[in-house]
């Protein structure tokens, strides 16, 4: 008589680990797009929030917060914000801080007077979502002056 040996070969196992390292990978791959969608529409809302903290100020005082812009066009900070804008977004991509690179940043364009702001993100799709006092809108171009963020 044969004695059976009960449990899986050394092949066996290899072909089974094999055959889900290529499911995962591709599981992987395939996951990548939205990944991209969903940073840009955390970018998206952040621009958004911004804006919405904006307007808030702009109605407590008659005039947009005064906005910091770092020498790369990158917002480091606003005054009175905070009040309703608590702590700073930070770009879910975790890009560079630089406005002249295609993503990463949430970047400002505002004038000393406190009457006009533009503030925008680059998207991974190549587009710029911008939000100023006029509206929020989906831009082809980077926005280089204020009138170009509508």
């Amino acid at each position: 008589m044969f004695k059976k040996n009960k449990g899986f070969t050394l092949i066996e196992l290899l072909v089974v680990i094999a055959i889900i390292g290529v499911l995962s990978g591709l599981v992987l791959v395939s996951l990548g797009g939205a990944r991209s969608k969903a940073r840009d529409v955390a970018r998206q809302s952040d621009v958004r929030q911004i804006a919405a903290a904006m307007e808030l100020q702009y109605s407590d005082d008659g005039q947009y917060p005064l906005t910091t812009i770092g020498g790369t066009g990158r917002i480091t900070s606003t005054t009175s914000t905070p009040t309703y804008l608590e702590p700073w977004p930070q770009d879910p991509g975790g890009g560079s801080d630089d406005c002249n690179i295609s993503k990463g940043a949430y970047c400002a364009i505002a004038n000393s007077a406190g009457s006009d702001y533009c503030i925008f993100a680059a998207l991974e799709n190549g587009k710029f979502f911008a939000a100023s006092d006029s509206g929020i809108s989906t831009v082809d171009t980077k926005p280089t002056v204020l009138g170009t963020c509508k």
